[in-house]
């Protein structure tokens, strides 16, 4: 038996399956050429933020435009990190914001073929191939204490030498298999190292498909495995995962590119062709003058709690990142405006390799037009699922007459030209707080040019007029007849050459009855607000402003 051999069996008495037994457990997917395999694969710390959503999304839409398989893989390695909850905390907010997978960790366990989904429970995988790698003389125990690995760091800093273990600092790399033995029968802890062949002198070139052509330095570092408790570190991990789960595409941020020299070497080793990988750069803000990377101590906006509760729409927020991978969505967008996103033909070749700028201005804007494009329906949904968590008083008068809550959020709806007056849910509130009689106020006063008696007797004359069966046009009429009685013009071009002919104008007229029956100088369309608001309503609040003059 060889010292290979030998040392492997030491090291993993237990282990009896092969690479062999794994290929076949875990069998190439049957899917269509061209079909993208990818993960989601974040670890479980209970901070789900935009950056997951920007990976999760990439790779979603790659996966199911291509008739592929996305999948959600838990990288629970590190159980001093793991949140409680933080499983369900991730799905659920991943699941919120569309991104759903076809198979993986759920809430209630695992679904699919190549599972577990959970890095934990799937310690014999790893071993079989860490086996594997002392088999062929590429990986070895190493029983270093932490306070040896200190000093080894503090003689290289005193030496000025590059930090890892690695070269003469690899002081067990070539230990003989009586010595290892030896440790072993005391029972002292030991991590699994790779056998790095590569030097800091050499490069390796490598393709990213976000990045393109870049050329990084090999790595040499004998990195660890497995821990001294058997658990896998994550890159060892991912590489044994990526490859049995059959990931053709690995969407990452670029802070992995350093490690990626490594993995590469740990997929050449295992016997692996790597996957495919894109690596995204960071989502920039502009803080003053320059840019910096969001942070997730400075900048609330990062989660992605913060979209919800400050009440963004799904579709917003999914629209607006469309609108930062994919420089091409506005101009597809624009040539389609009521097409539905999901057929926008996403590519990775049109993100921005140095990372994108995030901007909430933007995000606002793009959401007043993904409202504007939703049904009163949807929005009566959405607002009153937003207003349930967030703002009780708000979910009350809604749901009180769903049907007259629907009737005022129709306004403006619909045509080529709809209103634009919602960005967020918190918007709706002020928006439509006069059509309900206890939140009703007049908060803007008349403007002073105007004398009270012209103010009075506009109001007299319409509720004289006014008919709630008029349509649109009658009403209008019956208000420029007012405007003319008052000496104000009824048309604007001539109002405009010449306003000192004339006391006002229609548009006064009108807010003269803008401000009576809503308490301010801006508001949607007054004939709908009117027909919505009733004839009662109506002429009561112009008897109380009538009052006041």
């Amino acid at each position: 038996m060889t010292d290979k051999i030998a040392l492997a069996e030491l090291l993993f008495p237990n282990v009896t399956l092969t690479p062999a037994d794994m290929e076949a457990r875990f069998p190439v997917r049957e899917l269509p050429e061209g079909a993208v395999v990818s993960r989601m694969a974040p670890s479980p710390t209970g901070f789900v933020h935009l950056g997951n959503l920007v990976q999760g999304l990439t790779s979603e839409r790659m996966c199911h435009q291509s008739s592929g398989t996305l999948f959600l893989r838990v990288e629970d390695t590190d159980a001093k990190r793991e949140v409680p909850g933080a499983v369900q905390t991730l799905i659920e907010g991943l699941r919120h914001y569309n991104i759903n997978f076809d198979e993986g960790a759920t809430i209630d366990g695992d679904m699919g073929d190549y599972g577990p989904y959970r890095q934990r429970r799937r310690v014999e995988i790893y071993h079989v191939y860490a086996k594997q790698l002392v088999l062929q003389g590429e990986a070895y125990p190493c029983f270093c204490t932490e306070e040896e690995l200190a000093d080894i760091h503090a003689r290289q800093e005193a030496e000025k030498a590059n930090y890892g273990y690695f070269g003469k600092w690899a002081v067990w790399r070539d230990r003989s298999l009586e010595e290892i033995k030896e440790q072993l029968d005391k029972g002292t802890p030991y991590v699994l190292r790779f056998r790095s062949t590569g030097s800091i002198e050499n490069k390796i070139k490598f393709t990213d498909l976000i990045k393109g052509n870049l050329e990084l330095t090999e790595n040499d570092i004998d990195h660890v495995l497995l821990k001294s408790d058997g658990i896998p570190t994550y890159h060892f991990a991912h590489a044994v995962d990526d490859h049995l789960m059959r990931t053709t595409h690995v969407v990452r941020g670029d802070e992995w590119l350093p490690t990626l020299p490594f993995h590469l070497q740990l997929f050449r080793s295992l016997g692996f062709k790597p996957p495919k990988y894109l690596h995204i750069g960071p989502l920039m803000k502009m803080d003053g003058e320059s840019k910096r990377k969001l942070s997730k101590r400075k900048d609330p906006e990062l989660a992605l709690t913060y979209y919800h509760a400050a009440g963004f729409p799904v579709a917003s927020v999914y629209e607006y990142l469309m609108t930062v991978l994919n420089s091409n969505f506005e101009d597809w967008r624009r040539a389609n405006p009521d097409a539905p996103v999901d057929s926008f033909k996403f590519s990775y070749k049109k993100m921005n390799p140095a990372g994108s700028l995030f901007d909430e201005m933007k995000l606002r804007d793009v959401s007043k037009n993904v409202i504007s494009r939703m049904s009163a329906d949807e929005v009566f949904d959405q607002v009153v699922s937003f207003a349930e968590e967030y703002d009780k008083e708000l979910y009350g008068h809604l749901t009180a007459d769903p049907a007259y809550s629907k009737a005022i959020l129709s306004i403006g709806r619909g045509g080529k030209k709809p209103r634009k007056d919602f960005a967020v849910w918190t918007d709706v509130k002020p928006y439509l707080d006069f059509f309900f009689d206890d939140w009703f106020k007049v908060v803007d006063e008349y403007p002073a040019q105007f004398e009270r008696s012209d103010i009075r007797l506009a109001l007299e004359r319409f509720k004289e007029s006014f008919d709630i069966a008029d349509d649109s046009t009658v009403w209008f009429d019956k208000i420029k007849a007012i405007t003319e009685s008052l000496g104000f013009a009824t048309d604007m071009k001539a109002y405009r050459e010449d306003p000192a002919a004339f006391g006002g104008s229609v548009a006064d007229v009108s807010m003269f009855l803008r401000v009576a029956v809503t308490g301010k100088l801006n508001s949607p369309d007054m004939y709908a607000a009117m027909q919505v608001l009733g004839k009662d309503r109506v002429i009561a609040r112009i008897d109380a402003m009538l009052k006041t003059l």
